[in-house]
């Protein structure tokens, strides 16, 4: 257990080209933890995590053109990708296998995110919608429509309320977050959406309703994530600066300045304490969720990070970018 943040692992040339998306999974089956990163050089790649060392397990081959999303299902069984290609492909990760491709239309695959039961995949449209696709189906279910602009990112909150219905039932379901450009589905109370304009959406998943539509960037949402209590909404952006906002009220809770350029991705810690934040600055920043200080700044890429992602635990971190390179980080616990 470390007492401070280091630097673990670093596997160079991971890809052939820039990394664009990473993806921290377990397996519920045995406990073991899968990284799945895509690339510029269309290939999805499985690495399992064991020993404190990435081994390649499998290298996925199908998309035509640059991955620039990939997600894991909630019981590390399955892998998701986007591609420029707008197809979606879905990977057993036991076998390496394909097992579906779905055609997400021209330009309307970006980012990828399982709901939190994994029966639908998010994925953010050109034309400002939500596409909901079924894993089983293969097929786009119904859209939700933000009337705005193209969408870079999506992130999923907790359902922690109590619903009503002929049982009373206490459903709690996972945090999702996504990156880069996509949309995800009917599961978790919220689903955020952030465009390409700066505008950020949030959604009651259960009845498709808008709830808030907030303007505090005014260039394109990289990357949002909530936090594990679905309170707090962290947004990353093109204009240097990460703001957070209180999901139930729809107001401003602190604005984050310290890259020096595009921040590119956020992540919340599962333990609801920190979150992190990568940018084209060549950093990955970790904050205190309470004092919303940052509290250790790595510069160990060569160019910008794309990508940044806890495990489960909370105890590690990893990133990936412009430079080819995976990098995992030790977080004190």
């Amino acid at each position: 257990m470390s007492t401070q943040y280091s630097i673990l692992f670093k596997q160079e040339h991971a890809h052939d080209d820039a990394i664009w998306t990473a993806a921290w999974g377990k397996s519920e089956a045995d406990g073991s933890e899968t990284i799945v990163t895509g690339s510029l050089d269309d290939m999805v790649k499985v690495w399992k995590w064991s020993d404190e060392k990435l081994e390649l397990q499998w290298t996925l081959e199908g998309h035509q053109l640059g991955v620039v999303s990939v997600d894991i299902s909630h019981n590390g069984a399955i892998a998701a990708s986007s591609s420029l290609d707008a197809h979606i492909r879905l990977w057993d990760l036991e076998s390496g296998k394909q097992i579906k491709s779905m055609d997400a239309g021209p330009v309307d695959a970006w980012t990828v995110a399982f709901s939190p039961d994994s029966k639908y995949i998010a994925t953010g449209s050109h034309l400002g919608k939500v596409n909901i696709f079924g894993v089983d189906s293969g097929k786009k279910e119904y859209s939700l429509d933000t009337r705005g602009k193209f969408i870079l990112s999506i992130a999923y909150g907790q359902r922690l309320n109590v619903i009503q219905s002929h049982f009373a039932t206490v459903v709690t379901y996972k945090v999702i977050s996504l990156l880069v450009l996509a949309s995800q589905s009917p599961d978790g109370k919220y689903l955020a959406s952030g465009a390409i304009d700066g505008i950020i959406n949030i959604f009651d998943i259960a009845t498709g309703k808008l709830l808030h539509t907030l303007e505090g960037h005014a260039m394109p949402i990289r990357s949002l994530t909530f936090s594990p209590d679905s309170q707090l909404l962290v947004t990353a952006s093109d204009d240097g600066y990460i703001k957070i906002y209180d999901v139930q009220h729809a107001n401003l809770a602190g604005t984050l300045s310290g890259h020096g350029s595009w921040v590119l991705s956020v992540a919340f810690s599962p333990d609801d304490t920190h979150f992190v934040s990568s940018s084209s600055d060549k950093s990955v920043k970790v904050w205190d969720a309470g004092s919303r200080a940052c509290i250790n700044t790595f510069f160990d890429h060569q160019d910008q990070v794309w990508s940044v992602k806890y495990n489960s635990t909370g105890s590690k971190i990893i990133s990936a970018g412009d430079d080819r390179a995976i990098h995992i980080y030790d977080c004190p616990m």
